[in-house]
């Protein structure tokens, strides 16, 4: 009859439970690295759309019927038909929120109070306004989730992102977010977070910061990284669309 000993034992069972968690944490890190990101809440998204950029907007009236009619509205058609470009797209809630109504504190109420046509049409308001803005979400080349750097707001000087200029010359950080898994950093889920910088002369202050929540979506011309709405406004800083549309409305 064979005795074990209960501190070999405990030895034993405490050697193969690392081996176990070692051998887990290498197969999180490779299908980490190998799995597809176009991601969208969870589930994947379809990665390729047979169209352009303006063709995928129409495609998904849900969410962005209006963001179709402001292309149109802005003069920016043929661009979101020919041109190659990466599209941060805000969807039609941050357009709805922005303006509102006079009861809630949005566009609308601003120019009720100051005695001004409030905004029935989106034509109501200017279309190089409309351009303006929807260009500052819109940069040059096509870039996936794998083209940006990694950022980690914890660590900036290790990874602090990189800076991109937007159409309209805005200056934005975009990074990509690496998460933890397990206790483990880094080896988790990936997500891109653009920042708008409102004064670069001032290059680490006052970012607004938005996550994406689907990215890596291409249509023939370009990639469409669709933003989270987490309550943010068009044009990431509401006071200057505000402004803009106040100086330019009777």
């Amino acid at each position: 009859m064979v005795v074990f000993n209960r501190n070999i034992m405990n030895r034993m069972m405490m050697k193969y439970m690392k081996n176990v968690i070692f051998i887990f944490a290498i197969l999180l890190t490779f299908t980490a690295c190998e799995r597809d990101e176009y991601y969208q809440d969870g589930g994947k998204a379809v990665a390729k759309f047979n169209g352009d950029m303006l063709q995928y907007l129409e495609s998904k009236p849900v969410p962005f019927d209006t963001i179709a009619q402001l292309v149109k509205l802005a003069g920016l058609e043929e661009t979101f038909k020919n041109e190659t470009f990466t599209f941060f797209a805000p969807s039609d809630e941050y357009i709805k929120q922005t303006i509102g109504t006079i009861h809630t504190d949005g566009l609308n109420r601003r120019l009720y109070n100051l005695d001004k046509d409030t905004v029935i049409n989106l034509s109501d308001i200017h279309p190089l306004i409309w351009r303006k803005y929807l260009q500052r979400y819109m940069f040059k080349d096509a870039n996936l989730l794998k083209d940006y750097p990694q950022i980690d707001f914890g660590q900036k000087l290790m990874f602090p992102g990189q800076l991109y200029y937007a159409y309209d010359k805005s200056v934005f950080n975009i990074g990509v977010e690496f998460g933890d898994a397990n206790g483990i950093k880094y080896i988790g889920y990936r997500s891109i977070l653009i920042s708008y910088i409102p004064d670069i002369s001032r290059p680490d202050d006052n970012w607004r910061t938005t996550r994406v929540s689907s990215s890596d979506i291409q249509p023939k011309n370009g990639v469409v990284h669709t933003l989270q709405w987490d309550g943010g406004n068009f044009g990431f800083i509401r006071e200057e669309f505000f402004d803009e549309v106040i100086n330019n409305t009777n």
